[in-house]
């Protein structure tokens, strides 16, 4: 498997659940991060053509059948976009690693297979939600009924774009909401794939549509007057001004940021399970994972076997063509992108960390966005390296003393978005994870479970998603009340 030999190109955008003409001619070029070649041509959305999408979003919500559709007609229409995902699965997988870089061999789960699991769960989650319930209140019987929030403004990133979709669509749609997908630049073409599925599957006319543009638009869609509900998944400075341009309209949102999360391994913990399970979610996706452990935090006592197993698991990392199936690290998406690595590189070495392993372009690779995977060492958690997230495959090593320091150091940071701790004591590591204060916590592993919540503390955002939490984002509560003595027939 190599790089896409045609070029993919769409001419028109997927609005209210058809293929149409742009109002505009401008168009966006996706560009190989392996290649650094066009790829790929897709319409670049304009303001105009957001106000035809939310239009239609808006007319759909509010005279259309999916809202008033029962459960079980909704989950119909959203299984066989699930079921199409599964079919397809290899094809979403091979595109996404085409545009951002992420290898091949773990794109299949990361980049399409998860997305999949994200529908399904969505699917369980809608089966047992509580839309109404009997309360008995203070002056009399209420009731308690949870109504979708109307039109959704989904806006995602680049490096999951799938999964962050389906992490919003999925529990939108399901909750009888209608949307406006908003996808990112650097990889619009994965989307035309879902647009396909989404008209063949059967969602009424106006339900959904899919935009690829650039921030200006994004913000457009942000601000815009009808737009019930923003969902964003992004930057913290990208979430900041979101949040900004929705107040205007006290538009409610969810904001999933950044992390900076930070791997605890205790003295008791067995080496090589604590490398095996780590170094793949701290270089996942290239190091561009929100949820990447990219502090890993490693007793005084043992700092050094530690130092010295980390930096040759990282080293040996396979660094090449993400579409090539043995390729473990692959590009970083944008030319910004290896810069800003690059640039972290130097700062660390400025402030007294030293790199154990990488720090370079990858000799190996004559053209392309690649940043080594490179791990610093004698890494003090107020270096910059340590606190500010990179977005990239730089990893920091950090010592501590004893378990009151380790916990204190992951939860000196201003994020609060993922991490773990390795231990031969499980019960021992349930309590760290109570004490860190993060949204998701991992003991003797890492994971992301679709049924459970997730989200962040501080600048890691607001609210959450998947699970019964995630769902609940997408309604508004009423409550009714009704006369004394009232009992249901």
């Amino acid at each position: 498997m190599t790089e896409l030999t045609e070029l993919v190109e769409h001419g028109q955008l997927f609005i209210g659940g058809e293929f149409t003409d742009p109002l505009g001619a401008e168009v966006i070029e996706v560009i190989s991060p392996h290649t650094e070649q066009v790829i790929g041509r897709v319409p670049h959305a304009s303001e105009g053509d957001v106000d035809r999408a939310v239009a239609a979003a808006r007319r759909a919500f509010d005279e259309g059948p999916w809202p008033r559709m029962g459960l079980d007609e909704r989950i119909a229409v959203i299984t066989r976009i699930k079921d199409a995902f599964a079919v397809r699965h290899e094809e979403f997988a091979r595109l996404i690693s085409a545009q951002n870089g992420t290898p091949y061999s773990s794109s299949v789960m990361v980049q399409a297979l998860a997305a999949m699991m994200v529908w399904d769960s969505a699917i369980t989650v809608a089966r047992d939600f509580p839309y109404e319930e009997r309360r008995d209140g203070v002056l009399g019987p209420l009731l308690v009924r949870r109504e979708p929030v109307g039109v959704v403004a989904a806006v995602v990133p680049w490096n999951v774009p799938q999964f962050t979709a389906a992490a919003k669509l999925a529990p939108a749609l399901l909750a009888g909401c209608t949307a406006v997908l908003k996808v990112s630049p650097e990889t619009p073409l994965d989307a035309y794939l879902l647009a396909e599925i989404a008209a063949e599957a059967g969602l009424p006319p106006g339900v959904l549509s899919i935009l690829p543009a650039d921030r200006e638009v994004s913000e457009y869609l942000v601000g815009h007057r009808d737009v019930d509900k923003v969902s964003f998944t992004g930057s913290v400075a990208a979430g900041r001004r979101v949040m900004e341009v929705a107040s205007r309209n006290l538009t409610r949102v969810t904001l999933e940021l950044g992390g900076k999360s930070a791997a605890v391994i205790l003295p008791d913990a067995d080496l090589e399970a604590a490398v095996a399970g780590i170094v793949p979610f701290a270089w996942m996706i290239n190091g561009q994972a929100c949820v990447a452990q990219t502090r890993i935090l490693a007793p005084n006592s043992r700092y050094d076997e530690m130092a010295e197993a980390f930096a040759a698991a990282a080293g040996a990392l396979r660094v090449g063509d993400p579409l090539d199936p043995t390729t473990e690290l692959g590009p970083l998406v944008a030319r910004r992108q290896q810069q800003r690595s690059l640039d972290y590189i130097r700062l660390g070495q400025e402030e007294g960390a030293k790199i154990l392993t990488g720090g370079n372009r990858p000799p190996s690779q004559e053209r392309g966005w690649y940043v080594e995977p490179t791990l610093f060492g004698s890494v003090d958690n107020s270096m910059r390296i340590a606190r500010e997230e990179i977005f990239g495959p730089v990893i920091c090593l950090i010592p501590y003393e004893d378990e009151a320091e380790a916990v204190r150091i992951a939860d000196d940071s201003p994020y609060g978005l993922s991490g773990s701790v390795w231990t031969a004591d499980t019960e021992r590591g349930i309590e760290v994870a109570r004490r860190v204060r993060t949204g998701t916590y991992s003991v003797n592993t890492f994971s992301l479970d679709m049924l459970g919540p997730f989200g962040g503390y501080k600048n890691s955002g607001l609210g959450r998603e998947f699970g019964p939490e995630g769902y609940g984002e997408f309604f508004e509560h009423k409550m009714i009340h009704l006369p004394a003595g009232y009992r249901e027939a």
